[in-house]
């Protein structure tokens, strides 16, 4: 396999990890849903709303982009349109630099999601 394949290869695996983490976030008392989809020109986007029953949406995602030379990688926690985190968005030279920081965004993003939405539920009540 070249290098092109292998980095392909990679990114498929850490997106079908992100996709079961992400999948993973589910609580009693509200609907989630996963997400993902491509953004231009080579990039993707992967995460889970979750509904409230209040109707509010919580989206938790994490995105790669390749640009020349550099991989972007991002991460949020939103509620509606307020975000309750925010990761830097990181500019990486390789491909392995920026999946590693990827694996590394799924699980700050998914991390404080049970007490986050517990919350929000309280909020709520």
């Amino acid at each position: 396999m070249d290098s092109e394949s292998l980095a392909a290869a990679g990114l498929l695996a850490a997106l079908s990890r992100a996709s079961e983490i992400l999948a993973g976030l589910r609580h009693p008392f509200v609907r989630s849903e996963l997400f993902s989809y491509f953004l231009p020109d080579a990039g993707a986007r992967i995460g889970t709303t979750v509904t409230l029953p209040d109707g509010r949406e919580v989206r938790f995602e994490v995105s790669i982009t390749a640009l020349p030379a550099t991989f972007l990688v991002e991460g949020s926690i939103t509620v509606e349109s307020d975000a309750l985190l925010e990761l830097p968005r990181k500019s990486l030279p390789s491909i392995r630099d920026g999946l590693a920081v990827f694996d590394d965004y799924v699980e700050e993003v998914t991390a404080p999601a049970a007490r986050l939405i517990d919350q929000l539920l309280d909020e709520i009540v």
